[in-house]
């Protein structure tokens, strides 16, 4: 037999003991891993819910499983009268700081309880939890804070999210704080509200990113009203609301629309979690008024509105809430030339306007305080048609003249009939009678283009035919060259010497 079964004699005689063994030595080493493991498990801040072991001297021990056991400070869980608030086998949340002496710390302060003492605090500045503090007054640079009978200091910086030299809002209220410094002596305790508004702010974030959406309809409350728009609490994250969106009439203010405190239901129209903006409109969840604008402003119509806002360009309309118009500043002045509009209106002043055009897709109205003048039928001459006229004024390229009817036309410089080297300037003052042909027009312009060589060549052919017919009478109706030259000579001559 060998020397291990010499020494484990029982072992070897009796298998069903030799069983019972092996399962004893299981039992217990499961047992000891689950202590030895407990502290692994237990991070520093980490909730723990535990029973009331005993109460013994200045300290309260609790369960924490696997014959494991942790101790509170009495003074955690004492109440103003001395006496203590719970007994053996109450239940109790606990979180965990650290292990000291061989002992597992915990501290309940988070929960509220006011009394602390310089051992709770510093437990709870290694462990990283809260504690309760109530703000007692204001001091240079912050708050003094009771944590029990501790004496703390809050700057204001981290007081809120947003500073704290509003100090009313809170002297004399009680709140979480996480402990930043900590010195052995009690005599530098410095605390941070805005520390756990930040992690619950990030928690929130991260849930809101989940669930939110560009267009989705949520409820938040107005936190502050400014002139340029309204920042409103939608659960621990901050949201705006321009100005431009609280409502579609422009002439409302922020304020004018909500208070501080109020409930609203909102719209979302922008997210840029990067910058942790959303943006919001209010004026989206309202019908838009300039849907049907064109049916209830036809053009030429005669409406009412009240004068909102005057600009160098011209003075806006209200014509309804949301729908405004523009006067350009060349309809106001009634014929006359104005630098200023309000050289002729002033803003709130109730006006009769006239609509001069709609565009709904770009959300303008075009105004004017007289009715837009009726256009004149202009009738175009023919091409052919003579016609009298007056030299308006001559230009290097042609004349323009003066036409029956307010027309003008242009006698170009090929078409002014002119010998070589004449100066038409001298030839055709302006005011001078003169006769034209007209050449050719442009129906949709209007341009008419004329001729004086024409007419002087009508002219040339009309005594053509009347020296023809002259010459006929005098030879008896013959067609003797030799006569009608010397006619023709003659009269060349004649109109030479008139030229």
């Amino acid at each position: 037999m060998s020397d291990e079964n010499i020494e484990n004699p029982t072992e070897v005689n009796n298998p069903a003991r030799a069983d019972v063994a092996v399962e004893a030595k299981e039992d217990f080493a499961e047992l000891l891993e689950k202590s030895s493991g407990l502290q692994e498990r237990l991070a520093p801040g980490q909730k723990v819910r535990a029973s009331v072991v005993s109460i013994s001297g200045d300290l309260v021990y609790i369960d924490l499983g696997g014959k494991s056991e942790g101790v509170i400070d009495l003074a955690e869980l004492t109440n103003e009268d001395g006496s203590c608030s719970v007994k053996a086998g109450d239940e109790i949340e606990a979180y965990y700081v650290n292990v000291r002496d061989g002992v597992r710390r915990m501290t309940t302060l988070v929960n509220g309880y006011s009394a602390a003492t310089l051992g709770a605090l510093r437990d709870a500045f290694d462990a990283g939890v809260a504690v309760t503090g109530t703000v007692k007054r204001e001091v240079k640079g912050g708050f003094e804070v009771s944590v029990g009978e501790v004496r703390c200091f809050c700057p204001f910086s981290q007081i809120d999210l947003k500073g704290g030299r509003e100090g009313g809002l809170f002297l004399g209220r009680s709140f979480p704080f996480r402990v930043l410094e900590f010195e052995e002596n009690g005599k530098n305790v410095i605390l941070s509200r805005r520390a756990l508004l930040e992690e619950e702010r990030r928690a929130k974030v991260g849930k809101l990113r989940e669930s939110l959406s560009v267009g989705m309809d949520i409820s938040a409350t107005v936190r502050s009203i400014q002139n340029f728009g309204i920042f409103v609490d939608l659960g621990g994250v901050d949201g705006l609301i321009p100005a431009s969106e609280v409502s579609w009439d422009r002439s409302k203010r922020p304020e004018d629309v909500l208070s501080v405190g109020q409930e609203v239901t909102v719209r979302i129209i922008a997210l840029d979690w990067e910058k942790n903006r959303l943006t919001l409109s209010l004026k989206a969840l309202e019908p838009d008024p300039w849907a049907g604008v064109t049916e209830r402003y036809p053009v030429d119509t005669r409406v009412s509105g009240t004068i909102v806002r005057l600009a160098p360009f011209g003075v806006f309309v209200r014509l309804e809430p949301g729908v405004e118009g523009l006067i350009h500043i060349s309809n106001l002045g009634a014929g006359r030339r104005i630098n200023h509009p309000r050289e002729v209106v002033e803003a709130g002043r109730e006006v009769e306007v006239y609509v001069l055009g709609v565009d709904p897709e770009n959300r303008k109205i075009s105004l004017s305080m007289q009715p837009k003048p009726v256009p004149k039928v202009v009738v175009l001459p023919e091409v052919g048609t003579l016609m009298e006229g007056t030299v308006d004024k001559v230009m290097p390229f042609g004349i323009f003249v003066k036409l029956q009817g307010g027309l003008s036309g242009l006698i170009p410089n090929s078409e002014i009939g002119a010998t070589d080297g004449a100066d038409p300037r001298r030839m055709f003052a302006s005011g001078t009678a003169i006769q034209t042909i007209v050449a050719d027009v442009e129906q949709q312009s209007g341009k008419i283009r004329l001729s004086r060589k024409a007419v002087l060549d009508k002219k040339t052919k009309e005594e053509y035919a009347e020296y023809v017919g002259t010459v006929k009478q005098a030879d008896g109706g013959s067609s003797g060259l030799g006569s009608l030259g010397d006619i023709l000579k003659a009269k060349l001559e004649e109109k030479k010497l008139a030229g």
